[in-house]
């Protein structure tokens, strides 16, 4: 069954999705190298990690998303075992949840950097990438893989027809720029309708700022989606990720959505536990009152 959606029903109101790891993880003076960026943290601080996993359910995530944004074979290999650093990663989540009513999402993100317009490597890598790193995140637990900042046609297709074929639950996560196109190009309405014959439990938006979300004609979309934005200062391209959008005025931003019933708000880039709870205090207090 749809665990995302079965909890979503039993919980009355929109889910609140965990927010950023790799910016909340720098500002506690762990240093992150390119290629696997907050992945490293795994190794180098497990604790770190799962206390941090820790604060985002204390602070009411109904969704927290395995640090294995960069455990895929294109950033891992050849120097480690994508299958044990899936594992280990995803043992850190499940212990910070210990028992609790938590949905385990298994973060799967675009085989090259998030922002890369250009393809630099070949299909069948693109292909063996996803298969392997999702497979791996199945095998070690999850209960939900979670795609996000997907901004291509080729590994949207790829991720959706695997997951869908193999009858994995799993959510796809769009980033796509200001003018409602992907980095690939489409135009966001031709994805969407590509994205709905795969049955993703939901479809989501994440790491564009609230300007650019507004946009989009939420009236169209698919009957399942969620957002979780970016609450980063300055640019996309920054090597230390900064909070730009403070929990208050977030909580705010997500206000005019809910009209339109997102099955999981959360927040992104530059977000901490302060972000989530606020969105949780928020949304709380509206639906339950």
């Amino acid at each position: 069954g749809m665990k995302l959606l079965q909890l979503y029903d039993a919980k009355n109101r929109p889910l609140v999705l965990d927010g950023a790891m790799g910016g909340y993880l720098q500002q506690q003076g762990i240093i992150l190298p390119g290629g696997l960026w907050s992945t490293a943290a795994n190794i180098s601080a497990p604790q770190k990690v799962m206390d941090l996993h820790k604060e985002y359910v204390n602070a009411g995530a109904d969704i927290i998303t395995s640090n294995t944004f960069r455990t895929n074979p294109h950033f891992a290999k050849p120097r480690f075992d994508v299958n044990q650093l899936v594992r280990e990663a995803v043992q850190l989540a499940r212990n910070a949840i210990a028992g609790r009513q938590v949905l385990l999402a298994g973060s799967n993100a675009p085989a090259e950097d998030s922002y890369q317009t250009e393809r630099t490597i070949k299909k069948e890598q693109l292909v063996s990438n996803h298969h392997e790193h999702i497979d791996a995140l199945i095998e070690a637990g999850v209960d939900i893989i979670w795609n996000e900042t997907f901004s291509h046609r080729d590994e949207i297709e790829i991720v959706c027809s695997y997951c869908n074929q193999n009858n994995y639950e799993y959510t796809i996560n769009l980033f796509f720029g200001n003018n409602l196109r992907l980095l690939s190009g489409e135009p966001l309405e031709v994805i969407l309708e590509l994205i709905t014959q795969y049955k993703p439990a939901a479809v989501g938006f994440n790491c564009i700022y609230e300007p650019t979300f507004s946009n989009i004609d939420l009236t169209t979309l698919i009957d399942n989606f969620g957002f979780y934005l970016n609450c980063g200062a300055g640019s996309f391209k920054d090597k230390i990720i900064r909070t730009g959008v403070s929990p208050q005025s977030y909580a705010l931003t997500i206000l005019p959505y809910l009209e339109y019933n997102p099955v999981y708000i959360g927040s992104c880039c530059g977000s901490s536990p302060a972000h989530t709870q606020k969105i949780r205090d928020t949304l709380v207090e509206i639906y339950n009152d």
